[in-house]
């Protein structure tokens, strides 16, 4: 579930209709992914599976791809 809710997130946050891989690219692959995606992104996931997300969380690591992300959300998870 958390793949197609992260998917509807990005979706909506970038105003896009895109299908994900683990190695889809996002941050510096995808030009509507930019600093505000980001704070919309993280805002969401927040909002939408009760999770914090530190500053100092928040790298390019997590967000380079949609898998990294993924990944960073199932650990915020347990």
């Amino acid at each position: 579930m958390t793949h197609q809710l992260l998917t509807d997130i990005l979706n909506s946050v970038l105003q896009i209709n895109k299908n994900y891989q683990t190695d889809t690219g996002l941050l510096g692959a995808i030009a509507e992914f930019d600093s505000m995606a980001v704070i919309g992104v993280i805002t969401a996931l927040e909002e939408q599976l009760g999770i914090h997300v530190d500053d100092d969380e928040i790298s390019a690591e997590v967000f380079e791809t949609f898998g990294s992300l993924l990944a960073f959300i199932e650990t915020k998870q347990a």
